[in-house]
């Protein structure tokens, strides 16, 4: 396993290696979730490539960029033993070299939800994402489903600016409990880490609720916040159903939708998500439209 800093490394060692190539972008402190998608990387490509970059510019002046975990040398051993071929760590110099002046803003999808809590949270997604794809050049880049609005962004991005690659989104990784699994969980209390179990849930009981044939998306909505109110220690931040290309919120479920929450254990942010109409985001495979699946 290679582990480069600089982008000139970077395209040096990538273009000795074999084709296809399948990215996986993360800000590191990797978990099972992560695991799992090199691990898929690794079945479908002839390389995988690994990005480690906390990225700031996707975070808010009210958010600690600097409490963000930085575990490298443990990511860089789990990478090793998952085979990964190369391993990117750019400094934020590299990334944002002095007088970086250009953006990529992805506009309607980037609103509801998460952008609406977290102004410029996408824009700075949307850019660094975009960068490593022009510094890769991947046949292939794997984000997990659990960061759905992250994923819904990408996808519009990779189409509207043609990047020539396939976009798979792996299904959530998640603990026994059905808690699933993030860099945050490390912040939560053993009380709060019981508590947060109420996110999935609180997705469940409304997904059973629509199996059961309840199709008004506001008695969905109140299912998972009666469910939330169970729990003394959780703070409702949103719950959403909505449609789950344009995450416009939706009255009435008919074909498919988008269940996602946010929800605060005492400084500790959650987000979680199901699809009720799992093929609604088919992966690995190319729409007539563009090539992002």
């Amino acid at each position: 396993m290679r582990v480069v800093t600089t982008l000139a490394e970077l395209r040096q060692v990538r273009g000795s290696l074999p084709s296809p190539l399948g990215l996986v972008p993360t800000m590191g402190a990797l978990h099972a979730g992560h695991a799992a998608l090199v691990r898929r990387a690794r079945d479908e490509n002839g390389s995988v490539g690994v990005s480690i970059f906390v990225n700031p510019s996707q975070f808010a002046p009210s958010e600690d960029l600097s409490r963000y975990p930085r575990p490298l040398e443990a990511d860089l051993s789990l990478l090793s033993d998952l085979s990964a071929d190369l391993v990117w760590t750019p400094t934020g110099e590299e990334m944002y070299p002095a007088g970086f002046q250009t953006w990529v803003d992805v506009d309607e999808v980037s609103r509801p939800l998460e952008g609406s809590r977290r102004p410029g949270h996408f824009r700075g997604v949307a850019t660094v994402v975009a960068k490593l794809l022009n510094a890769f050049s991947p046949d292939r880049v794997y984000f997990g489903q659990k960061d759905a609005q992250q994923v819904a962004v990408i996808r519009a991005m990779v189409r509207d600016l043609a990047f020539p690659l396939d976009l798979v989104v792996v299904p959530t990784v998640r603990e026994e409990d059905g808690l699933a699994l993030s860099s945050r969980n490390v912040y939560l209390s053993p009380p709060q880490r019981r508590q947060a179990t109420a996110l999935f849930r609180a997705l469940s009981a409304a997904r059973s609720d629509h199996d059961a044939g309840t199709r008004s998306a506001a008695a969905l909505r109140g299912r998972m916040l009666n469910v939330l109110a169970s729990e003394t220690g959780a703070v409702v931040d949103y719950v959403s159903i909505a449609d789950p290309v344009t995450l416009q919120e939706l009255e009435t479920v008919a074909d498919g939708a988008l269940l996602s929450l946010a929800v605060r254990f005492g400084e500790t942010r959650l987000i979680d998500n199901i699809l009720l109409e799992k093929g609604i985001w088919s992966t690995g495979t190319r729409p007539a439209t563009g090539r992002a699946a």
